[in-house]
């Protein structure tokens, strides 16, 4: 779920301060976007909210939910965008971040 090797590369390239300025940064701003998609009335937009949401995943080692952002993006892009399945997105989100947020101590100070 969560590509740990590019966490540690990242922490590695950039200092520890500098890496806990990148998670809280990405975290405030994924879950902007995610509340977005959580409250989703009109998916005209969705291709670029999953594209941001995917760029920024891939960022920071979040594999599982970057791979569901980028298939709902590919999916949009053809026009197909009420076959995303949000939910399944918003799900994997949820549980990455959870499981992030609890390991990472221990991953970075390995």
């Amino acid at each position: 779920m969560i590509d740990w090797d590019r966490v540690q590369d990242l922490s590695d390239e950039i200092g520890p301060d500098a890496f806990g300025e990148v998670v809280e940064l990405f975290l405030e701003e994924v879950d902007v976007e995610i509340d977005k998609l959580r409250q989703i009335t009109d998916r005209i937009a969705l291709e670029s909210q999953l594209h941001f949401l995917k760029g920024s995943a891939l960022n920071l080692g979040f594999a599982a939910f970057a791979e569901l952002c980028h298939r709902g993006e590919v999916a949009a892009a053809a026009g197909q965008q009420n076959t995303v399945d949000i939910a399944a997105i918003l799900t994997c989100y949820d549980r990455s971040k959870s499981m992030f947020l609890s390991d990472l101590g221990r991953v970075i100070a390995a």
